[in-house]
């Protein structure tokens, strides 16, 4: 049986501070890409954190989009897929 699909968006860009969530620039995010499973998103957002490691005002994020599109499957609520957990 296949896995049920998870869709996991990565991007990044520069940081306005490095503790903060805010760009300097929306226009200039690197959108990696959409990927079905966190594993999939996960190793893209490594290769991109790993390269950009030296400059502490980038920085690259995984989304979880399908908590988004179905809440149902936000492993980390009572209810939702497998009841608990981090898994993705």
């Amino acid at each position: 049986m296949a896995q049920k699909q998870l869709l996991h968006l990565v991007f990044g860009g520069e940081l306005v501070h490095p503790g903060s969530t805010e760009f300097v620039d929306t226009g200039k995010l690197d959108i990696v890409g959409i990927y079905p499973n966190y594993a999939e998103a996960r190793a893209a957002w490594q290769g991109k954190a790993n390269a950009t490691i030296d400059d502490a005002h980038m920085r690259y994020f995984v989304v979880h989009l399908h908590r988004l599109l179905d809440p149902s499957t936000d492993v980390t609520r009572p209810g939702g897929e497998n009841g608990g957990g981090d898994g993705g």
